[in-house]
């Protein structure tokens, strides 16, 4: 059995062999890297086992919305440490990763040996933040709602969502999921109930809030 199971979620090739090469000499052969390159990817590995001690996860991954994907995560598995990775290093986004429940935030710009720092602070149970998080972003009340009513989504209900964010009809949606019209449906109506709100207009709106980085 590997002494770390982590998960790289990053749709840039090179980062992602970066990364696999800066743990492997840092945390030793005996680990266990697994990659994806999509949210949908991300999902499919933690369908399979929940039994991760990390995920790496890029802030602009494909299938998210900016924080969405770190959301879902802390939703829908609280038990697995999130460390955000990104190119972003704006004091504002790493101090709203924090406050979205990311266990620490690696800039793109670090060095092999920082990586490796951040990294094995997390799987030590403690966090990592760059010197710049020290600056504060207050969350507005309709950002901390958008993310409680996403965090309360299933991975198929966030799937369905993004997908009517996307501008897909419940029919297309239903083509692509390999599901029914009626399921899609019953999804709309329960993701609908748990953000509160009642067209899709709405929910991409209040999706979209979680792209918004503060100034």
């Amino acid at each position: 059995m590997a002494a770390y199971e982590i998960l790289i979620a990053d749709d840039h090739p090179l980062f992602r062999s970066a990364l696999q090469q800066a743990l492997t000499i840092g945390l030793g052969p005996g680990i266990r890297l697994v990659e994806a390159a999509s949210i949908a990817e991300l999902e499919a590995c933690l369908d399979r086992s929940g039994a991760w001690d990390l995920v790496l996860l890029d802030l602009n991954m494909p299938g998210a919305y900016g924080f969405s994907g770190l959301v879902l995560l802390r939703g829908q598995y609280p038990h697995i440490p999130v460390m955000m990775i990104s190119a972003q290093e704006e004091a504002a986004v790493v101090a709203r990763s924090r406050e979205f429940g990311a266990s620490g935030f690696i800039p793109k710009s670090s060095s092999l040996e920082t990586i490796q720092q951040a990294v094995r602070s997390v799987l030590d149970g403690d966090s990592w933040w760059p010197a710049v998080s020290q600056e504060s972003a207050a969350m507005d009340e309709d950002t901390r709602a958008a993310s409680a009513g996403l965090a309360s989504l299933t991975p198929q209900q966030f799937r369905v969502l993004t997908m009517v964010c996307d501008g897909l009809l419940n029919k297309q949606i239903a083509y692509e999921l390999n599901v029914s019209e009626a399921t899609i449906k019953a999804h709309v109506t329960a993701i609908f109930r748990k953000l509160g709100v009642r067209t899709r207009t709405q929910a991409a709106l209040l999706l979209q809030q979680l792209e918004a980085i503060p100034g």
